[in-house]
């Protein structure tokens, strides 16, 4: 049988590729570390540049020269990094390095592969300019309007097979859904390379390949393409912190190290001990700070990522919980977040740290972290525990308060606001319908209670974030094993209204709750006998901006209930979380729009008002009528399509634009007729 033409051309490029190695062996003066695919001059190649300082010879072995461990050396350059230009390599080669340490010869995939075939295979060659954007100008939202939902890749879409891990593919299918929602940012839990294919992500093995049970390189542009023709920005996670340990090709990388360290990559000493085993980077040495820069703007700019958060940047300024302090990881986080706020002005860098450390988040200039925000521990803990909790008496009303008032260096939005996260969904905890009543998180007690802590984190001061699945009342607890239950989508389809009538609200969508998005927050009412809590959110105060905001943590209804304003005039309901429609056990307690009065000024606020609240309740009142409603054949704008709009298409018929160009497509002419005639008797009332 004749040889295949694919493998013709790819023993013809071995040969060739060979037989450059025998007339080229000088150092590369192109830039970038790893493996750059280069096209000029011609013939085209690839260049490869890798970090072993301690080794005495590299060479390159790969599908281009049929693995041969001789026939292609890099060249030192004199500084720890070796390197060289080979023709003839192209984008999907396979390689490895062949690394002649101080005491042996090892195979090693590349620290910075762009790809692998698996965590324990080989890398590929990959030309990171191939892709074609088709989204060019998006922006990401305000961070004073962003909600953040974070997903785990490997179990949020759903496989064909229905198992795991899910892909890329799968969860670009599932944007469409989040747009509905009214999600606009996606925190992705880690997406690099790591043992096996099936984990939570933060055991990465190779910081700069995509994990190969999710896909491809081009797969994450084309889920981040898809994402940003929706208005959803995509956030990675980073983690700097510590590396595998397992399938780690990093560990004694160049074949140094002491104390059976890991050798160049990693400290040697009593740093090098984390919680989920010794490997972490030696933040001190320069080409590692500079591996862990790169890798932050890395994303950013070859993924189009829109902001990260940073893993348990605890343990990357402390070697542990108590101490002592990593200055050197305090200095490698600053420049990082100095680095992409000079590279990538706009995108968000957060930090998970959960010590409650305002420092984070100053900026570095005076002597801070430099993050733009971080999760809130001392707004979960509060608010989850006080609705788990089943007695009503247990519930802490100040507490509460506590949370909602809580910021860093008097920012509201320095910080990320939840109630579920896949920490707090795991690890010894579940769901936090589970939580509420084990076994029977379908139950009244555990919808009442999960989306009353919904609407907390909707209307607090704070960037907003849920959990994958927590709109359709996902139970039990996360697992990297169990794929998300969409059948739930359906069973719950009420309650997933009611996250997106919250979101709508928070993003202020209808014009009419702008307060939602602003800095000011004055919690007014505390009542810890009855269990009410009253807050006012505002911008800049005035109708459509202030809202107040009306809470019941107890199975007691309250009917006339009289909480402060801060106007007096007609307050209307955006929102009532007991309104059946959300689910029809819900008791669709009347409450009415009405009239607060300067006549009994309460709560410290100028005027009052009156209103009936169902159990477990979150009312959201504000003020002002929403604005009428557009129709596009309503060309003369006077609220209703008729004659009149007709006569003023058939006056600009043929002309280029303009208003009566109903579809806009650049002319009038007939589809615009035919849309008018389409709306014919429309009126905005």
């Amino acid at each position: 049988m004749l040889p295949s033409v694919h493998r013709l051309a790819t023993i013809a490029c071995a040969g060739l590729s060979i037989l450059a190695a025998n007339i080229a062996s000088a150092q590369s003066a192109r830039p970038g570390v790893g493996a750059t695919p280069y096209l000029s001059p011609l013939p085209a190649g690839t260049t490869f540049r890798v970090w072993a300082p301690n080794a005495s010879a590299v060479r390159v072995a790969g599908t281009f020269n049929a693995w041969n461990a001789t026939s292609h050396p890099l060249v030192s350059e004199g500084n720890g990094y070796w390197s060289a230009d080979i023709n003839f390599v192209y984008a999907g080669a396979q390689y490895k390095y062949v690394i002649t340490g101080p005491a042996s010869t090892v195979w090693k995939n590349d620290a910075r592969a762009r790809q692998l075939t698996n965590s324990v295979g080989n890398s590929i060659v990959v030309n990171s300019s191939a892709y074609t954007w088709t989204t060019v100008n998006y922006t990401m939202p305000n961070w004073n309007e962003l909600v953040i939902y974070e997903m785990h890749l490997g179990t949020f879409g759903q496989s064909a097979s229905g198992v795991v891990p899910a892909t890329f593919d799968n969860a670009k299918a599932k944007l469409d859904y989040l747009k509905d929602l009214g999600i606009n940012a996606v925190e992705l839990m880690p997406i690099c390379e790591f043992p096996g294919s099936v984990s939570w992500g933060y055991n990465p093995s190779f910081p700069y390949s995509v994990e190969s049970g999710y896909g491809t390189p081009t797969d994450v542009k084309e889920f981040v393409d898809a994402a940003h023709a929706r208005g959803i920005a995509v956030l990675g996670d980073l983690v700097h912190n510590h590396l595998g340990p397992n399938d780690l090709d990093l560990w004694q990388y160049d074949g140094w190290n002491t104390n059976n360290g890991g050798g160049v990559y990693f400290y040697q000493d009593f740093r090098a001990v984390t919680p989920w085993g010794s490997t972490r980077p030696d933040y001190g040495r320069s080409e590692v700070r500079s591996f862990l820069r790169e890798n932050a703007l890395f994303w950013l700019d070859e993924y189009r990522f829109d902001g990260q958060r940073m893993d348990g940047t605890k343990y990357i300024r402390k070697v542990d919980q108590a101490g002592p302090d990593i200055p050197e990881g305090w200095s490698l986080m600053q420049w990082i977040n100095d680095s992409v706020n000079t590279a990538s002005p706009g995108k968000i860098s957060i930090c998970e740290d959960l010590d409650n450390n305002a420092w984070l988040t100053k900026p570095t200039g005076a002597g801070g972290a430099g993050f733009d925000a971080q999760w809130d521990a001392q707004f979960y803990w509060p608010v989850r525990g006080n609705l788990i909790t089943p007695n009503d008496a247990d519930r802490d009303m100040n507490a509460i308060k506590g949370a909602i008032l809580a910021n860093y260096n008097g920012d509201a939005f320095q910080r990320v606001i939840y109630t579920e996260s896949h920490d707090e969904v795991a690890n010894g905890q579940s769901r936090m319908p589970e939580a509420i009543w084990p076994g029977n998180a379908a139950s009244w007690y555990s919808k009442k209670r999960s989306t009353l802590g919904a609407a907390v984190v909707m209307t607090s001061p704070g960037i907003p974030m849920m959990f994958q699945g927590q709109e359709f009342l996902e139970d039990g607890y996360f697992q990297d094993t169990d794929p998300l239950d969409w059948a739930k989508n359906k069973t719950f389809v009420g309650i997933k209204s009611l996250y997106k009538d919250l979101i709508a609200l928070r993003k202020n969508n209808a014009g009419l709750t702008r307060g939602l998005t602003g800095q000011n927050t004055n919690v007014f009412h505390v009542n810890n006998s009855l269990k009410m809590l009253g807050l006012h959110r505002w911008m800049n105060g005035g109708e459509k901006d202030d809202v107040v905001v009306v809470m019941n943590f107890s199975v007691t209804p309250r009917t006339g209930y009289r909480v402060g304003f801060p106007r007096d005039g007609r307050w209307k309901v955006r929102f009532n979380s007991d309104w059946n429609g959300y689910d029809a056990s819900f008791a669709n307690t009347a409450t009415f729009d009405l009239d607060a009065t300067y006549s009994t000024p309460w709560d410290g606020l100028p005027a009052s008002g009156v209103f009936n609240i169902g159990p477990y309740t979150c009312l959201v009142f504000s003020q002002g009528d929403p604005p009428p409603p557009t129709n596009a054949a309503d060309v003369n704008d006077d609220g209703a399509v008729n004659a009149a709009d007709l006569a003023v298409l058939l006056g600009s018929w043929g002309v280029t634009g303009g208003a009566a160009d109903i579809n806009a497509d650049g002319a009038v002419n007939a589809a615009d007729l035919a849309a008018l005639l389409g709306q014919w008797g429309w009126t905005a009332q």
